[in-house]
């Protein structure tokens, strides 16, 4: 097995979380498999999520976290997210981090298109979500069409060239019986081990 270059993002903002868990545990049999890895807790980073500006015309000046967090995306070959759904959508830092980062001229070229879709600059790189909600996989596609696994594998990952981004959605989670969350952390075991 090949050893990859492993950028993992735990997007839960609180200092303990099932995100967090599921982060670390993916890190620690990844490294064990020979991957390099790299962690990152949204909860340490600090910057400002809100972008200020409407449209792409003006941006903030970008924090040394993001900045670093930039960097750690360019070196790596794969890229993991851990989060929760809050709301229907992500929480407001991770949001923030792509509004912030995943800006044209680095991540999209709004200047080159097909079809009207910009070019998507973060090509060659794959990715591993790893979603936790309340809501059960069969409503989250019933009520809510799978909105939110379309916003990240899709309108993130995908819009700049980061596929195939595979989903691994574990749910009911806020009072998940041990068996349960001890099933998932064996998945996650056992994608860690294959760097996938």
């Amino acid at each position: 097995m090949a050893q990859k270059r492993i950028l993992i993002i735990n997007g839960h903002p609180a200092e303990k979380s099932l995100s967090k868990f599921i982060a670390e545990t993916y890190a620690a049999e990844a490294q064990s498999a020979g991957h390099d890895v790299r962690l990152t807790h949204i909860s340490e980073m600090n910057f400002d999520p809100d972008s200020g500006f409407a449209g792409y015309k003006q941006h903030k000046e970008l924090e040394p976290d993001l900045l670093t967090f930039r960097k750690d995306v360019e070196w790596a070959e794969h890229i993991v997210l851990t989060t929760p759904m809050w709301w229907g959508g992500l929480p407001a830092k991770l949001k923030g981090l792509f509004d912030r980062t995943f800006l044209p001229g680095w991540a999209f070229d709004t200047r080159t298109t097909k079809l009207g879709m910009p070019l998507p600059m973060l090509g060659g790189r794959t990715a591993r979500i790893f979603l936790t909600s309340d809501t059960p996989g069969f409503f989250f596609w019933l009520l809510y069409g799978n909105a939110l696994r379309r916003q990240i594998k899709g309108q993130i990952f995908h819009f700049c060239g980061i596929k195939p981004a595979r989903i691994s959605h574990f749910a009911p989670a806020t009072n998940a019986k041990q068996s349960h969350v001890e099933k998932w952390i064996g998945e996650v075991k056992a994608i860690g081990a294959k760097g996938e």
